[in-house]
C-alpha cells in the first residue's frame, strides 16, 4: 500500500473540508494517509481516518500539502535531498508552488493519488548555523533586527568582494525564490530551470548597488561589518540564527534539493501570468 503524509497550514478551520476530502480520496485510491500528532490534534473534528505517526516518515510515496507557499516550502525542506514528491493544494494567498487550487480540490486529490503529475527537481541553497546545515528552497536572508542600527554588509564571490554597503539586509534567492522576497526587493525573476541564484541588497543606502545573478559553483560569503548589532539569518522566512558583528558565513548552491509535483502542461510563464497577472498587464 502506498503511503502519503498530510501537512496543512495553521488555519485548521480553513482546511478541515480539505482534510475530510483527502481522507476520503486516499481511502478510495487505496492509500495509507498518515499525519503527525500535531496535525491530528489540529483537525480533531475532520481527521477521522488519518493514521497517526509520531514523526514524518523518511520516504513516503507522497507528501500532500494543504496550504500556501509557506506550507509547501516547509514540506520541501522536510524532504530536501530526497525524491519524495510534494503535491500542494493552495489554501493560501498566492500559492505559486501549488499544483492545484482548493477550488478544484476533488480533481487535485484524484491527480495526486493517481500519480497524474510531473516532477520538477528544484535547486536550493544551504547555510550552516551553529553547526547545523539549514536547506532553503526559496531564499536565505540576512536582515537587521527590530530597533537595530542600519546593517553594514559585504559579500564575496570567488574570493573577491562584490558588494559592501549600509542596508537593511541581503537576500540570496533560488529561481523558485526569485518570485518571493527577491521580487518584492526589486531583484530579477529567474525562470525555473535557470542554473544559479540571485543576490540582492534590501534597501541599500547607495545609488549604484544592483542585484547580481550568480553561477551555481560560486560560493557566497556574507560578512557583517557592523561594529555592534547582529543580523538575523532566515531560511524561507524562518529564523534560524544570527550573524554576529564581525562574523562571516557561507551560503552554497545545492542542485536537486527538492521534488515538486506539478500538473502536466503547467509552465513557469503561464504561472507568472496567472499568479502575478496584475503586475504584467
Amino acid at each position: 500500500m502506498s503511503t502519503a503524509i498530510l501537512v496543512t497550514h495553521s488555519d485548521a478551520a480553513g482546511t478541515d473540508a480539505g482534510v475530510r476530502a483527502a481522507v476520503a480520496a486516499a481511502a478510495k485510491a487505496g492509500w495509507d494517509l498518515v499525519a503527525t500528532p500535531e496535525e491530528i490534534e489540529k483537525h480533531a473534528a475532520a481527521g477521522e481516518g488519518l493514521r497517526e505517526v509520531q514523526a514524518p516518515p523518511p520516504d513516503p510515496d507522497l507528501c500532500l500539502a494543504l496550504g500556501g507557499d509557506g506550507t509547501i516550502l516547509r514540506c520541501l525542506r522536510t524532504y530536501s535531498g530526497t525524491t519524495v514528491p510534494v503535491f500542494g493544494i493552495n489554501y493560501g494567498t498566492i500559492g505559486f508552488l501549488a499544483a492545484s487550487e482548493s477550488t478544484q480540490l476533488a480533481d487535485g486529490l484524484h491527480r495526486a493519488f493517481a500519480g497524474e503529475y510531473e516532477l520538477l527537481r528544484l535547486p536550493g541553497l544551504e547555510v550552516e548555523v551553529e553547526g547545523r546545515p539549514s536547506p532553503a528552497l526559496n531564499d536565505v536572508s540576512f536582515t537587521r533586527g527590530p530597533h537595530h542600527r542600519v546593517a553594514e554588509l559585504s559579500y564575496r564571490l570567488g574570493g573577491r568582494e562584490v558588494g559592501h554597503v549600509r542596508c537593511d539586509g541581503l537576500v540570496a534567492a533560488t529561481p523558485v525564490g526569485s518570485t518571493g522576497y527577491n521580487l518584492a526587493n526589486g531583484g530579477p525573476i529567474l525562470a525555473w530551470g535557470v542554473e544559479g541564484y540571485v543576490v540582492s541588497f534590501i534597501a541599500p543606502h547607495t545609488l549604484t548597488t544592483r542585484p547580481l545573478v550568480v553561477a551555481p559553483d560560486d560560493v557566497l560569503h556574507v560578512h557583517n561589518l557592523g561594529d555592534r548589532d547582529p543580523v538575523e539569518i532566515a531560511v524561507d522566512g524562518v529564523k534560524v540564527g544570527a550573524l554576529d558583528s564581525g562574523a562571516e558565513i557561507e551560503v552554497g548552491f545545492r542542485d536537486r534539493a527538492g521534488c515538486l509535483a506539478q500538473l502536466e502542461g503547467e509552465t513557469f510563464y503561464g504561472r507568472i501570468r496567472e499568479k502575478f497577472g496584475r503586475l504584467v498587464r
